[in-house]
């Protein structure tokens, strides 16, 4: 697949980079989990990103990119699903979105005005009344929220479940992608300042190759979910997301041992994105799921 992006493309990779850097730095009087942005929201709709997919000059690449590159920040929002599910519904649909998956919490239902429900082999859509959400406590980084039961379904069709599940793969590998690249971001720069015998620790060559594994699964995750976006191929979808699943339990593990103590604090800001990846390994039947859709499309396995 030929990644050279046109002069519309790169315009709007630089524009969303500039909106971006405004955003980069963690608030030092937070101390949670969740870091949400009403500014940022604010930016983003005045600046009609949400609509990214839908102009023919942009398409879906550029809108993956850009949850890619908004992924990175630490503050978070309803940005993948509005970019990359919502074009591909039959219907304009009410943002932000949120998902909810086996009847589990899920991400930004407490605010949704759009809910994807995902019941075993069954996707429907809810437009909940504020009355009809509720928050719910958690620790992964994202507000995580729950309808209440007495909500009106529309279920989708089989072709129409099928089409929401492969951008719903696609939109969870951009996400993973940024939040893999701002990880080990962070982990490198602890490495680079934190000294051991008087020496940084990034000095020691065992560090280095386990930072430099890490790198290269997150730069795999990126081009398998830049693929998937410009392909908009089944099989692509699958494999970015086993992919974006797999690294992320992988780097997870990783960068939080690379920062000992240090990365179990509140104070420091990799949990900001490393939370949010373990939300996102659970999503969508997990690696498990991922794995038997890679079998199915990409190998015409009867699971």
């Amino acid at each position: 697949m030929d990644f050279e992006l046109t002069s519309d493309q790169e315009a709007l990779v630089s524009a969303i980079d500039k909106l971006a850097q405004g955003f980069e730095t963690k608030p030092t009087e937070f101390h949670g989990f969740a870091l949400v942005s009403p500014e940022l929201e604010h930016e983003l709709t005045e600046g009609q990103y949400f609509d990214i997919a839908q102009i023919p000059e942009l398409g879906p690449l550029a809108a993956a990119m850009a949850v890619e590159r908004l992924a990175r920040l630490p503050c978070t929002g309803e940005i993948a699903l509005s970019m990359l599910l919502r074009p591909q519904l039959r219907k304009e649909l009410p943002r932000p979105f949120g998902l909810i998956e086996n009847g589990r919490p899920g991400r930004f239902v407490a605010s949704a005005r759009t809910v994807v429900v995902i019941d075993g082999e069954t996707v429907s859509i809810a437009q909940p009344a504020a009355s009809e959400v509720e928050p719910v406590d958690s620790l992964l980084a994202y507000p995580m929220g729950r309808m209440r039961e007495a909500v009106k379904l529309t279920r989708l069709s089989d072709e129409e479940a099928a089409g929401a599940r492969k951008w719903l793969r696609i939109a969870l590998a951009a996400e993973a992608s940024g939040l893999l690249q701002a990880a080990v971001a962070s982990a490198v720069e602890h490495l680079t300042l934190r000294k051991q015998f008087g020496r940084p620790l990034g000095a020691f060559q065992a560090l280095r190759h386990r930072m430099a594994e890490c790198a290269v699964l997150a730069g795999g995750v990126r081009w398998l979910a830049l693929k998937a976006a410009g392909t908009a191929e089944e099989a692509d979808a699958a494999l970015a997301a086993l992919h974006a699943q797999e690294s992320a339990t992988r780097v997870a593990y990783e960068v939080h041992q690379m920062l000992g103590a240090m990365g179990m604090t509140l104070e420091h800001p990799l949990h900001l994105w490393t939370y949010r990846l373990k939300a996102l390994v659970a999503e969508l039947g997990g690696r498990g799921g991922q794995a038997l859709a890679v079998a199915r499309h990409c190998f015409g396995a009867s699971v």
